[in-house]
């Protein structure tokens, strides 16, 4: 009995605090129609790729990968990278903060004709967590990393996590007279 109860204990903490890893993240949010490019492969010197920063312009400010360009999200304009990167074939590594937004940004980029298109795993915050350099506006490294918000910081886990708080709600109050 005795032995029973710890392993039920033992799942169920386990099965709680298991909440989500990485790879469990990026399987709940995204289904692979971009492949995956590992941090360590995109490091790596003979990987010529454009890199594309999907993630908001305050985001991109903070800091990125560098040589990366900031295409946004919730603006994101095919046009204006078809007008910029015309040769289709040419190898992009799309990347945001985890590489949730940044798999649909790649999708559009599919949608378009291009043809070698990679989502960086983990994103910015796992290029960090490895270690990797990014820089900020001014082109100058930094150990700041804009994580959205206190949510998402969890998953950096070096660095500086930058975040504007979310204004708390007020209670209204109750006006009998």
């Amino acid at each position: 009995m005795k032995y029973t109860l710890i392993i039920l204990f033992t799942f169920l903490s386990t099965a709680m605090l298991a909440q989500k890893n990485l790879e469990d993240l990026l399987k709940q949010y995204n289904d692979k129609g971009i492949p995956y490019i590992s941090v360590e492969e995109l490091a790596m010197p003979k990987t010529n790729a454009i890199l594309l920063d999907t993630r908001e312009p305050k985001e991109y400010e903070v800091s990125h990968l560098k040589d990366a360009v900031s295409v946004g999200y919730d603006h994101f304009d095919i046009a204006s990278v078809e007008k910029q990167y015309p040769n289709k074939d040419e190898k992009i590594v799309v990347y945001c903060s985890l590489g949730i937004r940044s798999e649909t940004v790649g999708k559009k980029l599919k949608e378009a004709g291009y043809t070698n298109v990679y989502n960086l795993y983990g994103g910015i915050f796992e290029w960090k967590n490895k270690d990797f350099s990014v820089i900020d506006s001014e082109e100058k490294e930094t150990e700041k990393i804009h994580t959205f918000n206190k949510e998402w910081s969890k998953w950096l886990e070096k660095g500086e996590k930058i975040y504007e708080e979310t204004p708390k709600k007020k209670k209204k109050k109750n006006k009998s007279n």
